[in-house]
C-alpha cells in the first residue's frame, strides 16, 4: 500500500511541478544573465535596442575605450545577443532577434512601474 501511494505521488510530482532545466539550459541560461549583469554591456545592449550603432557610436555614446567595447561586443555576440552586418568598412552592431528586444521591452516597463 504504501510503495502504491509513493508511486502515485511521485506521478503526481511530475505531471505538475516544473522539471529543473538541463545542465546546458541552466548554462547558457546564467551566461545570459551575466551579460546583462555587467554595467557597460547593459549600456551597450541598451544603445542596441534603440538602434544600429558601430564600435565608435557605441564609444562615443558610452565613453569607454574602443578596445574595452569591441572586447564587451565579442562577449555579446558569444552569447548570442548581439549581432553584426558588415556595412562598407564598418560593422554595424544590432540586438540578435526579437526575444532580446522583448526582454528590453519588459525590463523597461518592469523599472517604470510605480511600485518599486
Amino acid at each position: 500500500m504504501l510503495v502504491m501511494v509513493e508511486l502515485v505521488l511521485v506521478n503526481y510530482m511530475k505531471e505538475h511541478f516544473a522539471k529543473l532545466p538541463s545542465e546546458e539550459e541552466t548554462q547558457r541560461s546564467v551566461q545570459i544573465f551575466k551579460a546583462f549583469g555587467d554595467y557597460t554591456r547593459y549600456k551597450i545592449l541598451y544603445l542596441l535596442y534603440e538602434r544600429e550603432l558601430s564600435v565608435s557610436e557605441i564609444t562615443s555614446e558610452i565613453g569607454v575605450s574602443q578596445s574595452a567595447i569591441s572586447h564587451q561586443l565579442k562577449l555579446l555576440r558569444q552569447t548570442g545577443l548581439v549581432s553584426g552586418r558588415r556595412d562598407g568598412q564598418r560593422i554595424l552592431y544590432s540586438l540578435a532577434d526579437k526575444h532580446i528586444i522583448m526582454i528590453f521591452k519588459q525590463v523597461k516597463e518592469h523599472i517604470s512601474e510605480d511600485d518599486i
